[in-house]
């Protein structure tokens, strides 16, 4: 670890950091354990593992366990399809349909349980609409409309539900959208679509284009749909906040399904990993797409990705219909796979403009500062990434170490 006084920051506020999480989320019971990873320049200046991985066997967390990262797949799916964008396979305006034809005939929601009363879409939804996630497509825990009732009921995305690849595409096909694409902004399971197109234009299937052309040449060795044999005893736990304010186990790491090879390969949600191997996704992303002499993606691409696409240059307050914690702020958009920030007074939060990131529904974080060189991963595992505020306090706690203008 190189000083941290050599990379711009304070090493007596890198501590404060220690000290927050141990006396805010930790002692109070509110998280089972934190791992935190900041870098700079590629050059790590903190990283911090405090609490328990498995509260009900005693173990404590350490640096190589391995966690659920839920939507912090997106950004790796993301990048996948827009490889093939590069390689003249796809394009961002391509309607959907032209790789799934199974869907040239669907019809925005009106009214009803199915039978549903529908009426057809302004226009097809396209390939951007799936990165962007204004393609009229939802998930079932939105709990908002009749739509997502029948997402919920079918068990839509669920990796370890009764779908395969094909059976998720032929299900959709029988169910409206939410809205015209490009009508709103709505998180859903785009991006899983995303990994079902990556398996179609690329003739590979899509654990092993991601294998293939993404983890192996980034050393993303722990990174995987499944927990390995000999990843077994550092599968953290996962668990559900109590309206006490404590925990309750979620997911045993013993029993848990991530034990099995997934029926869907989920682009969404799907993948384990390590705090170690998610920094280097997060590396390669400060690095203008370019890693240890593998370049996955060109500074343009990264670029053109890392940039608001919402329609009309609206933030996600204007246009989203979603109910969940990254749809909170005002001056964040969202470009082609990450929320921007594009104006940090609005977002009333310390960051640069053009930063981006995402998170997952076990509470983890990562964002990626293109003009302070910075990369930082927060990995835990608490269901409900809106329970606690922590990604807003994290960003604040990080900048103020930073001593640089």
């Amino acid at each position: 670890m190189t000083r941290p006084q050599a990379l711009g920051f304070s090493p007596a506020r890198l501590a404060r950091i220690d000290r927050f999480l141990e006396e805010k989320y930790l002692a109070s019971g509110r998280l089972p354990f934190v791992h935190l990873q900041v870098t700079r320049g590629g050059e790590r200046v903190h990283e911090t593992v405090q609490g328990l991985a498995d509260r009900e066997r005693g173990r404590a967390a350490t640096r190589e366990d391995v966690h659920r990262i839920y939507s912090m797949t997106k950004p790796i799916t993301s990048l996948a399809f827009m490889m093939l964008v590069e390689e003249g396979k796809v394009a961002l305006d391509d309607p959907v349909s032209r790789f799934i034809p199974e869907w040239k005939d669907l019809a925005v929601f009106s009214a009803g349980t199915g039978p549903y009363l529908t009426t057809p879409p302004a226009r097809p939804m396209q390939m951007v609409d799936l990165l962007r996630h204004t393609s009229g497509l939802t998930y079932g825990f939105q709990t908002r409309t009749n739509v997502d009732a029948a997402y919920r009921k079918l068990k839509i995305a669920d990796a370890h539900g009764p779908l395969d690849m094909p059976g998720f595409v032929d299900t959709l096909a029988r169910l409206p959208l939410e809205f015209s694409p490009g009508e709103a902004w709505n998180y859903s399971v785009s991006t899983d679509v995303l990994g079902v197109l990556v398996e179609r234009i690329s003739g590979q299937r899509f654990q092993d284009f991601l294998a293939e052309r993404i983890l192996a040449p980034l050393g993303m060795t722990e990174t995987g749909f499944s927990v390995r044999a000999d990843q077994a005893k550092r599968f953290s736990a996962c668990y559900a906040p109590t309206p006490e304010g404590g925990l309750t186990l979620q997911d045993d790491p013993v029993t848990s399904a991530y034990h099995q090879t997934p029926r869907f390969h989920s682009g969404g949600g799907g993948l384990v990993s390590t705090a170690d191997d998610y920094m280097k996704f997060c590396r390669m992303l400060v690095n203008h797409g370019e890693l240890n002499g593998h370049r996955l993606i060109a500074p343009a691409t990264l670029r053109l990705m890392a940039s608001n696409h919402l329609p009309g240059g609206q933030d996600l307050t204007m246009l989203s219909r979603s109910l969940f914690s990254e749809a909170t702020n005002a001056g964040v958009g969202f470009g082609l796979g990450f929320a921007v920030t594009f104006d940090p007074v609005r977002a009333m939060l310390t960051s640069s403009p053009g930063e981006y990131y995402w998170g997952g529904a076990a509470s983890t974080a990562f964002w990626i500062d293109p003009v302070k060189d910075i990369a930082v991963v927060f990995l835990t595992q608490l269901m409900g990434s809106s329970t606690y505020p922590i990604r807003r306090e994290l960003r604040t706690l990080v900048y103020a170490a930073l001593m640089e203008p």
